[in-house]
């Protein structure tokens, strides 16, 4: 197997024996790849007998870095944990380190092996997408893959952070958002060109020139050059007003205004000399590491974001990171600076992979003076601001996670909470809903849906939908995590309802055999307020907390995320379910047929209901094709 940049060789070995100790069994299974494994560059990923991945590394030679692997005495006791569950190896060599630095980031993301450090907050970031590939191009917010034709600018640290910056460029540069269908459709300007953020190209109230003149400008601020377009917005205010044109120098007055507050929002240092660099500072306490990131694109600040990265157990300052910067970049374009809080013994390996990968030069430094150490400075007070934030309120998480194991008699503080919930309305588009919180918080790419289309299930019965959902999941968890061991099994179960739903889950999960699994049903109180909550516990007896109490809260809190990520869930299925047509379910039917349907007879209930007869002379239709529309509507279809 190859690709474009990493030549790839596979070997997989196992071990024999099942009576030899975990760990000398580990370490036959490496000295086993030992034997034919290059002193070459590349990758190696470490799996277990479930053929699940424990750890992706990179080596500048792999036989030396491998070899490290066998001698157990020397290696930390994450490390022989790690080696003592290994089984198997695969080995990918690569061209030269840098390469295997990129392909170790490629593959951490993909696989997110538990002993490797992990970029937790793996969302992508926002970025401003100016369209190229229309006479009038339109401004928007973009996530995912830059692939549209267009200048991107970004990344921006949130969504809040672009929304910001995109209204007030609304209202400078008065460029369009709408979708090419809602513009290709106006007959007259639309409110934002009322409120002065659009200048209705659509109706044709500015021409393409002055449009693109007005693009132009926005280019030319986005990329760092604020200057030209303050001074040009000046000038023309100064004129207008000069002619005794107060009405246009009011309007051009508020876009100078609004330009203002931009640079006003984004400035960080004003003594800062980075223009394009994002600025990494580490604080670490306690075991805890957080990450600080601001990003100066353009000599503008366009946000910060604080990351804690995950599985970091045992691991240096140093390692993770490197290991964070280097998935960091797999999803970001690197800047042309890189300006860390402290020299990595891997900068300039890091350097290196990441000027291949962005095609221009990417310096890693580490500044010990001037106006870039202010920068690294404030980044590095911020780390650890955000870190105590973080501390506190993993404290406060704690406190409350073993309040609850008091209150529900659990052996000890919960680590992984499953609240489950259902909606519909009146039984149709039903649908469930899982969320997951631990002692850091909600878990949301944890978060499940269940689509509740069992014929077996009376539309309408939230006792038959919540058994269902509740012996899908663990029919489920049985099958792939039989003996516990990933840590999916819930230690507490929180079910929205009363004594019948927690009869009707109870009986689901007996009749898998899971019977210690703690689960509780909460009720809402008289006229449904919130504070006169019942929580059904599982041998019988009915629990009230006080008004005030914490724990209270933070069950509520629990419920209203699982009933929040329900209704979102059901209304997106209830809006795809009105936009649906019935013709999209005929086999055959493609745009151009359903087009040529709806032309003729105007709506699909029509087509529905057409004789066979009447299908046959509609345009574009054969009589095949209209003897198999007939054949499936009559048949219920």
């Amino acid at each position: 197997m190859t690709t474009d940049r990493f030549s790839e060789e596979t070997a997989t070995f196992t071990v024999q024996g099942k009576d030899a100790p975990d760990l000398d069994r580990g370490v036959a299974a490496i000295r086993n790849v030992l034997r034919t494994l290059p002193a070459r560059p590349g990758v190696y990923r470490m799996t277990d007998a479930g053929g699940d991945v424990l750890y992706i590394g990179k080596a500048r030679s792999l036989r030396s870095r491998v070899t490290n692997y066998t001698q157990v005495n020397r290696l930390s006791r994450r490390l022989q944990r790690m080696v003592s569950q290994t089984r198997d190896m695969t080995i990918v060599t690569t061209n030269s380190e840098s390469e295997a630095l990129l392909l170790e980031a490629q593959l951490i993301k993909r696989y997110r092996p538990p002993y490797n450090v992990l970029l937790r907050d793996d969302k992508s970031f926002p970025f401003i997408f100016l369209r190229e590939d229309h006479d009038f191009p339109r401004i928007s917010k973009h996530r995912g893959a830059r692939i549209g034709k267009g200048s991107y600018y970004g990344p921006f640290a949130s969504a809040g952070a672009v929304n910001t910056t995109l209204n007030a460029l609304q209202k400078v540069f008065l460029l369009r958002s709408c979708t090419d269908s809602f513009f290709a459709n106006r007959t007259r300007p639309c409110l934002l060109h009322q409120i002065k953020r659009c200048s209705a190209p659509c109706v044709g109230r500015i021409t393409d020139a002055a449009y693109g003149e007005l693009v132009a400008d926005a280019k030319s601020f986005l990329s760092g050059r604020t200057q030209e377009a303050q001074k040009k917005l000046g000038t023309a205010m100064q004129a207008a007003a000069e002619a005794r044109d107060f009405e246009l120098a009011a309007v051009l007055r508020d876009r100078l205004r609004a330009l203002t507050f931009i640079q006003g929002s984004q400035a960080i240092n004003a003594e800062g000399s980075a223009s394009d660099a994002d600025i990494i500072a580490m604080a670490c306490q306690a075991g805890v590491m957080c990450i600080q990131i601001f990003f100066i694109r353009g000599g503008q600040n366009w946000g910060h974001r604080a990351f804690f990265p995950g599985h970091t157990d045992g691991v240096s300052e140093d390692e993770v990171l490197t290991s964070f910067l280097a998935q960091l970049y797999e999803e970001l374009p690197p800047p042309r600076e890189i300006l860390l809080d402290r020299t990595l013994d891997e900068a300039t390996l890091l350097a290196e992979a990441l000027s291949d990968k962005a095609g221009h030069r990417v310096g890693v430094k580490a500044p010990q003076r001037g106006p870039n150490r202010k920068l690294v400075d404030q980044a590095a007070r911020n780390a650890v601001e955000a870190l105590d934030r973080r501390q506190a309120e993993s404290t406060t998480q704690g406190r409350l996670l073993t309040a609850l194991a008091d209150l529900f008699d659990l052996a000890e503080p919960p680590r992984r909470i499953e609240v489950y919930d259902n909606s519909h309305i009146m039984g149709s588009n039903a649908l469930g809903a899982m969320i997951v919180a631990g002692p850091e918080g909600f878990i949301k790419n944890q978060y499940r849906k269940f689509n509740m289309n069992d014929a077996r299930i009376t539309p309408g019965d939230d006792l038959a939908m919540m058994k269902a959902m509740l012996s899908r999941r663990f029919a489920r968890l049985e099958k792939e995590d039989p003996d516990r061991s990933a840590g999916d099994w819930p230690d507490l179960v929180l079910i929205d309802g009363g004594r019948g739903q927690l009869a009707a889950v109870n009986a689901a999960l007996a009749e898998l055999g899971v019977a210690d699994v703690v689960i509780i049903g909460v009720s809402k109180g008289f006229d449904r307020d919130a504070g006169r909550e019942t929580f059904h516990m599982p041998d019988g007896r009915e629990l009230h907390l006080a008004p005030n109490d914490p724990v209270l809260f933070f069950l509520q809190r629990l419920r209203d995320e699982a009933h929040r990520f329900a209704i979102g869930a059901h209304r997106a299925k209830r809006s795809r379910a009105i936009a649906a047509n019935p013709l999209d379910d005929v086999p055959g039917i493609g745009p151009a047929r359903k087009k040529a349907l709806l032309m003729h007879f105007g709506t699909s209930r029509a087509v529905r209901g057409a004789t066979l007869a009447d299908l046959e002379n509609a345009p574009g239709i054969s009589k095949a094709m209209a003897r198999a529309i007939h054949g499936h509507f009559q048949s219920g279809g």
